[in-house]
């Protein structure tokens, strides 16, 4: 059995919003599994919101922006070790020019990213001398591009959460922006229920089917009360059926076709440095 460490139940707790007893208990149960915990944790009902914790990391900053004709966007993340440094102008300058090369060239994945030419050097290269300088260990640990009619990104103050929406038409700055800022609140999932992968789905039945079977509830309307949570969740987590956060009377979709009929998101990026 793999040591169940305090730190480790600090981060489930954080990542649930469980009780630290219920965290603990619950990676002893999956063996020390995040993923495996954190499932268990929502069977029982302990998960005080549904965050997600896909994706990790300790320190850094997030930042996004977009070319100058508005249809390619990038979004890198750069992370360090103390969130001093990840404050510091210089790092976050550094990030910036990273981000730029990006934009410019768009490369296919984050290894593309690292073997471009950057001050002479490789981008690789001029993030291992961040680390010599700077005395942390400095990671370009991802990046994300999209390709659109129009992208719109956003960067939340702090540079800790960052967006990039595109769209299948030439939006308004102001809507592209409500977009963009939906999705650093919202944090969706997908941008329909369609888009939603069949194993998120699965899961998302398996634990309404667990916590209607908790709730005392008869066998043979386990799968009708899941399916509710499933609709439930494809309002909450997917773009389109979110309610609009600056009108909560309609969805998103409403909002996009209120401003033009057709309009709609082909693509999104979301990080947030903090889950």
């Amino acid at each position: 059995m793999s040591e169940i460490k305090a730190a480790d139940v600090s981060k489930l707790r954080q990542m649930t919003g469980a009780g630290m007893m219920d965290c603990k208990k619950a990676l002893v149960e999956a063996n020390g599994d995040f993923e495996i915990a954190v499932d268990i944790i929502r069977k029982k009902g302990q998960a005080l919101a549904n965050k997600r914790a896909d994706r990790e990391a300790s320190e850094g900053v997030v930042l996004a922006k977009v070319s100058a004709d508005g249809k390619k966007g990038a979004l890198i993340v750069l992370n360090c070790e103390t969130d001093f440094v990840a404050k510091n102008e210089s790092f976050v300058q550094f990030a910036k020019a990273v981000l730029d090369v990006a934009v410019e060239n768009l490369p296919a994945d984050l290894e593309a990213l690292k073997t471009l030419e950057f001050n002479g050097r490789t981008v690789a290269d001029n993030v291992n001398d961040q680390t010599g300088s700077i005395g942390e260990k400095i990671d370009l640990s991802n990046y994300e591009f999209i390709n659109a009619e129009q992208v719109t990104a956003y960067i939340h103050p702090g540079n800790q959460i960052a967006t990039l929406v595109g769209f299948n038409k030439v939006v308004d700055l102001q809507v592209g922006k409500d977009v963009a800022m939906q999705t650093a609140a919202m944090a969706p999932v997908s941008i329909d229920k369609e888009d939603v992968p069949a194993k998120v789905i699965e899961k998302e039945l398996e634990i309404g089917r667990e916590q209607a079977r908790q709730e005392g509830k008869p066998e043979e309307l386990l799968d009708k009360i899941a399916q509710g949570k499933l609709n439930k969740f494809y309002k909450e987590s997917t773009l389109h059926n979110q309610d609009f956060i600056k009108d909560g009377k309609i969805s998103v979709k409403q909002y996009l076709d209120s401003v033009e009929k057709g309009l709609s998101v082909t693509g999104f990026k979301y990080y947030s440095i903090k889950q």
